[in-house]
């Protein structure tokens, strides 16, 4: 075991003016939903991820609650939904009273294999005056949610025209891609018709916690806007539907609009990470680097190493103890939702890829504040695991 200090997997800078920010609300007295931090924080993250407009919120799920409900996705109905993605994608689909209808992933960059979503479309739907319906389970089709994996862009130029084709809105789980381009653009100009970002206390930029939905469509914005506010009609308590409390505080805001002041560093910072640990682990036998497809450039949320197959069988776990023992924080990676229990009977598509990727990623510290020393360390422990295991 080392006496050294643990160094954690990911952790805020916070070296901005995240706490001059949190002291004007205070003095104000603006600290819950009213206050000058939200409208500011809405306009930062519209224009850094290229969107028209944002509505944030109290959370990335919640964003993406709101955002499928205002394109109409309810009761029963099916939403197509990568199976390696974090559960929240999935939890947001099921607080529509809806269900995902799981597929598998690209092995070139872990996101939704758009060539799959277009053969099981046209080989698994049909259209009625309703709609677009999954044979197999007689439920309507009501979107596609592509999910930018560790920030790292889906081939929307591919997805988006298959979603289109079959009249299917498009929510783009944007969570950590603030930063990321997929072609030359950013998140918000990919062609979905709402996308959500995470700002959650591990994302590159944060509010603490918190969300934002984006899009381009004044008046699809003004009905997030509306659900997420209790849907309440004027200033009087009358409501004209069900709604939510989904509203991001001043406070939330405040710290949010201090990290968007540094969201581009911060990127940079997480790029610089990323490109280092390729570099030191590039000659390791059994190592492979996380995805870079040649047509994105990635916000590099998370870094880490792939255990190449079939040499990774059970050897994931026992470096993750190592490096524990040298003080290095380490994690696995996302469990399919397909093999998660709430949505083990969701349809799906076979899943060769996530099945096996999932059991071979290591995520190593990553902070956008971790110093070249810090990351030396990490490098050397992980070097040292290996040949002690």
């Amino acid at each position: 075991m080392t006496t050294e200090p643990l160094i954690p997997l990911a952790v805020p800078d916070l070296s901005g003016r995240e706490e001059e920010y949190l002291r004007a609300c205070i003095a104000s007295t603006f600290v819950s939903t009213v206050g000058p931090f939200v409208p500011r924080f809405e306009e930062q993250v519209a224009a850094a991820i290229g969107s028209r407009g944002a509505v944030a919120t109290c959370s990335g799920t919640a964003g993406l609650h709101v955002a499928l409900t205002a394109l109409g996705v309810g009761q029963n109905d099916l939403v197509v939904l990568p199976s390696l993605t974090f559960i929240a994608s999935a939890n947001a689909i099921a607080q529509c009273g809806a269900q995902p209808w799981l597929f598998d992933v690209t092995q070139e960059s872990w996101t939704l294999d758009p060539e799959l979503l277009e053969r099981r479309l046209a080989a698994d739907t049909e259209r009625r005056p309703e709609g677009l319906f999954h044979r197999p389970s007689g439920r309507r089709i009501a979107a596609v949610m592509p999910v930018h994996t560790l920030g790292l862009p889906a081939d929307m130029h591919a997805i988006v025209p298959v979603a289109r084709r079959y009249g299917l809105p498009v929510v783009a789980d944007s969570a950590a891609a603030l930063g990321a381009t997929c072609r030359g653009k950013p998140p918000g100009a990919l062609g979905a018709d709402l996308s959500v970002l995470s700002f959650n206390g591990n994302k590159t930029v944060t509010a603490g916690a918190g969300g934002a939905v984006v899009g381009d469509d004044p008046e699809l914005l003004a009905l997030v806007r509306h659900l997420s506010s209790t849907a309440r009609v004027g200033q009087d308590y009358d409501h004209d539907r069900p709604g939510f409390n989904y509203r991001m505080t001043n406070l939330q805001a405040a710290v949010g609009c201090a990290q968007m002041e540094r969201w581009e560093s911060l990127v940079a910072a997480k790029r610089r990470i990323r490109h280092r640990y390729d570099q030191a682990f590039a000659g390791l036998e059994g190592v492979e680097p996380f995805p870079a497809p040649p047509w994105v450039e990635g916000a590099c949320w998370f870094s880490g190493i792939v255990l190449r197959s079939p040499t990774w069988e059970g050897r994931e776990a026992v470096l993750r103890s190592r490096l524990r023992e040298l003080g290095i924080d380490s994690r696995p990676f996302w469990k399919p939702v397909h093999l998660q229990a709430p949505y083990r009977n969701a349809p799906c598509t076979e899943m060769p890829v996530c099945e096996e990727l999932w059991l071979r990623v290591l995520t190593l510290p990553c902070s956008a504040g971790l110093t070249d020393a810090e990351q030396d360390r990490v490098i050397a422990a992980l070097l040292q695991a290996f040949q002690s295991t």
